[in-house]
């Protein structure tokens, strides 16, 4: 599956655009981890190496890594750089998931 069709789906899919080097991305891995297991299947979270997919990173104009990018029927609804707390990206989930 392409990382377009993946971002086309009626649910919610929040793409972490992160990078191998990147400490904060260290950071978040494992708060998404802990957000997945919150929202279960209300969601999709994926993981996009900038350094590996520089095209998708480009098609968003990711100038900082991690940025958070929340995805719903292939539009954009929700963006924010940097590391987040748990329960701040489930609520923004939440929101989108109705």
């Amino acid at each position: 599956m392409t990382f377009n069709e993946i971002i086309q789906s009626d649910k919610p899919v929040l793409v972490d655009f992160s990078a191998e080097w990147c400490g904060p991305c260290k950071m978040l891995a494992p708060i998404l981890k802990d957000v997945k297991k919150e929202i279960g299947d209300q969601a999709t979270i994926i993981k996009v190496d900038v350094d590996q997919n520089p095209e998708a990173a480009q098609a968003y104009q990711v100038q900082g890594v991690p940025t958070l990018i929340l995805f719903k029927n292939g539009k954009q609804l929700w963006r924010q750089s940097g590391v987040m707390p748990k329960a701040g990206l489930v609520n923004i989930i939440k929101q989108f998931t109705s």
